[in-house]
């Protein structure tokens, strides 16, 4: 099973787009598990992620948090803003399911 994380500063203000993407994947019928946790748990998600999508307000951490990432070949990217404000559960899970590989 794949695993998605969305990582905020607390991991509370990604919860409802973790849900919208849940819905989204049980309407494709796709078997991931997605989760929100706040950025300072990063280290300890990484070995766990298919793939980490940064939330907004944390973007400022994209470049180190990307390196950590490159060591055990996992990515991360930072989730449209746009998309992210109007809760598109669709857009966040098509930008996460293109990187993982």
């Amino acid at each position: 099973m794949q695993k998605i994380f969305l990582c905020c500063a607390a991991g509370m203000s990604t919860s409802m787009l973790v849900q919208k993407m849940k819905t989204e994947a049980t309407k494709r019928q796709l078997s991931i598990d997605i989760e929100a946790v706040p950025v300072a748990e990063f280290e300890r998600i990484i070995l766990l992620a298919d793939v980490v999508m940064l939330g907004p307000q944390v973007k400022y951490e994209h470049a180190r948090l990307s390196d950590i990432a490159a060591r055990h070949g996992k990515q991360v990217e930072v989730i449209n803003m746009m998309d992210y404000g109007t809760m598109r559960g669709d857009k966040v899970l098509d930008q996460a399911l293109s990187l993982i590989s």
